[in-house]
């Protein structure tokens, strides 16, 4: 008999919307993993059925040295096939831009740095990070969604960046409101910034779960994954602040449906017809895996115009 998992059958809209979706980040709250525990997670993933939804490693700037003394041996296993990581920026901005380079120079060919998350509250933060970014790096800025946030989005518009909310915490203040969400992301795709989303997304819709693994958890209403990616594309398509909302609300599974080549909502009609066009969104939060405890997901996800739609009238822009 049999007993070896077999791959299941996936709709091609499903791979376009969760291809290369998912960054690992076990060594976060509310995981909290220890690095050789997080570092056997990803390794274990990369070579499993989901290994098409992963996307980088996320680990701080300070802890790159102990990253790689975890992972030297998977690492070399994998010769061939590169690890990507995203590194978190510590509060010296050129001491991690340091850390970053020194690590490419020795690891670059087998495991390379080529994201950086910053968090930034003002325009002079963007400036001195852009300043310093090697060709090659990516970055992402963590904005607030205050009154600060259409000037910080006009600034990384102006420098060509990209943009990072907040989705989550382990409190219920540590999440966004439906409304400021659907602003960040309409503020965003009018001006052409690519976004990512991280922290609370750990469940595909809206809903009301544990925020910690403790057992006595405080309890919170999270917010689903696919209704942040399919309010992205609404969004995109023009739909009114209120529908934006409701769909972000959405906590009922059958109001969305996927078909081979198309997702379709309730609230709106069909916003991709073929898979050529098809809104690819890159990234979001990890399906069923085997322990939900170890989760860990940090969604890297570039919803705007050329990062999350990925795959845009046929021309591949990540």
């Amino acid at each position: 008999m049999d007993t070896q998992p077999r791959e299941a059958i996936v709709k091609d809209s499903v791979r376009a919307l969760l291809a290369g979706a998912i960054d690992y980040a076990g060594l976060f709250p509310p995981s909290q993993l220890a690095m050789s525990e997080a570092v056997l997670n990803y390794a274990t993933y990369r070579n499993s059925n989901y290994a098409w939804m992963l996307g980088r490693f996320v680990v701080t700037a300070a802890r790159l040295d102990e990253f790689y003394e975890s992972a030297a041996d998977f690492i070399e296993r994998d010769a061939g096939d590169r690890w990507h990581i995203a590194v978190v920026a510590g509060e010296d901005i050129v001491e991690t831009l340091k850390q970053v380079e020194l690590f490419n120079l020795r690891h670059g060919e087998q495991a390379l740095c080529d994201v950086l998350e910053v968090r930034a509250n003002s325009v002079s933060k963007i400036e001195n990070t852009v300043n310093g970014l090697r060709p090659g790096t990516t970055a992402y800025f963590e904005i607030p969604t205050s009154e600060l946030m259409p000037d910080l989005v006009a600034a990384l518009a102006e420098r060509g960046q990209r943009a990072k909310i907040r989705t989550g915490g382990i409190t219920p203040e540590a999440f966004p409101t439906p409304a400021e969400i659907v602003r960040f992301v309409r503020t965003c795709l009018a001006a052409n910034v690519p976004f990512k989303a991280t922290a609370g997304l750990h469940h595909p819709l809206r809903c009301f779960r544990p925020l910690t693994y403790e057992e006595e958890s405080v309890m919170g209403r999270m917010h689903g994954f696919l209704n942040l990616f399919l309010m992205t594309g609404f969004a995109r398509e023009g739909f009114r602040s209120n529908v934006l909302e409701d769909v972000m609300e959405e906590e009922f599974d059958e109001v969305f449906r996927f078909e081979p080549q198309s997702v379709h909502s309730e609230f709106c009609k069909s916003f991709a017809r073929e898979t050529r066009e098809t809104y690819e969104i890159k990234e979001r939060e990890l399906p069923p895996l085997p322990c939900p405890r170890e989760y860990g997901i940090i969604v890297r996800n570039c919803l705007s115009y050329f990062a999350s739609f990925r795959v845009f009238r046929g021309q591949k822009f990540l």
